[in-house]
C-alpha cells in the first residue's frame, strides 16, 4: 500500500530523513518510533505531500504520487493538535470532508468512535479525548487509503491516553485502513504497531514486530529506543540488558542500593562488578545478592556516540 523508495529530504547538515526505504501492507499499522527530531514527522509530511523529497519515490497503492499535492493522494493526516474547527459541531467536521456528504453515514461513523449524542457539539465542548475522537472519525470519513498520525495523544492524561490508544487500534483493525503512527513513546509504539519501525538521526535503522524488535535489536539506538535499559561497559563493548532480564542466582554479586515500586512491580537499583543498573527485583537496600542475565547483547562501544 505504500512504499517508500531510497527517500531523501534535508533541511541543513543532519537534519531531515536519508535513504529511507520502507514498505506498509495494505491494512497494516506501523508505528514509527524515535526521539525529536529523528525525522519521523518529517517522513510522515513527506508521505502526506506537505513536503516534497529531494530524492527518492513515494507509491500508494503502486502509483506514483511524489510530486502530487495533499488532495490527490487519498491520505488523512491527524495532526499533533488535531486541527479542529471551532465553529464546526463534531458531525460538520465529517460531512465536510466527506467524498459524498452523508449525514446518516457520518451519524454512525461518529457513534462507531464513542460520541453518539454529541454530534451537535463544538471542540471547546468536548473533552480532550472527545476531540480525539472527533479528529479521527473526521479522518475515517474521508475514507483515506492511509491515515497518518503524528503523536496525537500527547497532550492527553496518561490514564485517558492508554485507553484511547487501544479504542484507536481496534477502529483502525475493523475498518481495515492502512496507518502509520508516529510517537516518542515506546509502550504506544507497542501497543498500536503490527510493525514498528524505529528511526535515528533521519535514517530508518531497522523495521520489525513489536516482540523481535524489543528482544532482538540489531543496533544499540533501537535497543534504546525502547527503554528499561541498562549498559555496562565490558572489554571494548557494551553489555546490554533490560531491567526484567534479570534473575535471582548466578554468577555477578550485586548489592541493592535502592527499591522502588512502579506500576505494580519492585525495581532495585543494584551495584554490580561492572557498575550500576536496574533490575526488576524483590530485594532491600544493602542486600547483597547474586544475579544472572536471561539475555545479553553487546554493542561496538562507538555506537554509543
Amino acid at each position: 500500500m505504500v512504499s517508500l523508495l531510497g527517500l531523501e529530504k534535508s533541511f541543513a547538515p543532519g537534519q531531515g530523513v536519508f535513504g529511507v526505504d520502507l514498505e506498509v501492507a495494505e491494512g497494516e499499522v506501523l508505528a514509527l518510533l524515535g526521539p525529536s527530531g529523528s525525522g519521523k514527522s518529517t517522513l510522515l509530511n513527506l508521505v502526506a505531500g506537505l513536503l516534497f523529497p529531494d530524492r527518492g519515490r513515494i507509491l500508494l497503492g503502486g502509483r506514483e504520487v511524489t510530486r502530487w499535492p495533499p488532495e490527490r493522494r487519498g491520505v488523512a493526516y491527524v495532526f499533533q493538535d488535531l486541527g479542529l474547527w471551532p465553529h464546526l459541531t463534531a458531525l460538520e467536521h465529517l460531512l465536510l470532508v466527506m467524498p459524498r456528504p452523508d449525514p446518516k453515514e457520518a451519524l454512525g461513523l461518529l457513534e462507531r468512535v464513542g460520541l453518539g449524542g454529541l454530534e451537535g457539539r463544538r471542540p471547546q465542548e468536548l473533552s480532550g479525548g472527545q476531540r480525539q475522537r472527533v479528529a479521527l472519525a473526521r479522518a475515517l470519513a474521508r475514507r483515506p487509503q492511509v491515515i497518518l498520525m503524528d503523536e496525537p495523544y500527547s497532550a492527553l492524561d496518561p490514564v485517558l491516553r492508554e485507553r484511547l490508544r487501544l479504542e484507536v487500534r481496534a477502529l483502525l483493525k475493523e475498518t481495515g485502513v492502512t496507518a502509520i503512527h508516529v510517537t516518542h513513546d515506546p509502550e504506544e509504539a507497542m501497543l498500536l504497531g503490527d510493525r514498528v519501525g524505529v528511526m535515528s538521526k533521519g535514517r530508518l535503522l531497522e523495521v520489525d514486530t513489536p516482540r523481535r524488535l524489543y528482544r532482538e535489536p540489531r543496533t544499540l539506538a533501537a535497543f534504546l529506543a525502547f527503554g528499561r535499559a541498562n549498559l555496562l561497559p565490558e572489554d571494548g563493548h557494551l553489555l546490554a540488558f533490560r531491567y526484567e532480564e534479570v534473575h535471582l542466582g548466578g554468577p555477578l554479586e550485586a548489592l541493592v542500593l535502592e527499591r522502588r515500586e512502579v506500576r505494580g512491580e519492585v525495581l532495585c537499583r543494584v551495584r554490580l562488578p561492572q557498575g550500576e543498573a536496574w533490575v526488576r527485583l524483590e530485594g532491600s537496600p544493602g542486600e547483597r545478592v547474586r544475579l544472572g542475565l536471561a539475555q545479553i547483547r553487546r554493542f561496538p562501544m562507538e555506537e554509543l556516540s
